[in-house]
């Protein structure tokens, strides 16, 4: 199991990852941007479906673990450890 996190910026142009940065706190922060908007959960559920199709792995693998109102979220993915996740979204990011 891999912990993400994630600083999501909703009701972008485009949806798209950033790359890394860190935090206030000095935690490796993927900043992502999605066109979605923070309404009902809408960015939430977006940001789930757009990271599991990323990372090459089914939606029902990637959760929301804290961060539901915030713009820095911490998500978990099954299936894979935190250096594979990172390897398949560096991929993402080298593509565009």
């Amino acid at each position: 199991m891999a912990d993400l996190f994630i600083r999501l910026q909703p009701g972008a142009r485009h949806d798209r990852v950033d790359g890394w940065a860190r935090d206030a706190e000095g935690r490796e922060v993927l900043q992502i941007r999605l066109r979605a908007r923070p309404v009902e959960g809408e960015a939430n559920a977006a940001l789930v479906r757009f990271l599991a199709e990323s990372a090459g792995l089914p939606k029902s693998s990637v959760a929301l673990a804290r961060g539901d109102r915030s713009r820095l979220k911490r998500l978990t993915v099954q299936g894979v450890d935190d250096l594979e996740l990172r390897a398949r979204l560096n991929a993402v990011m080298a593509e565009r």
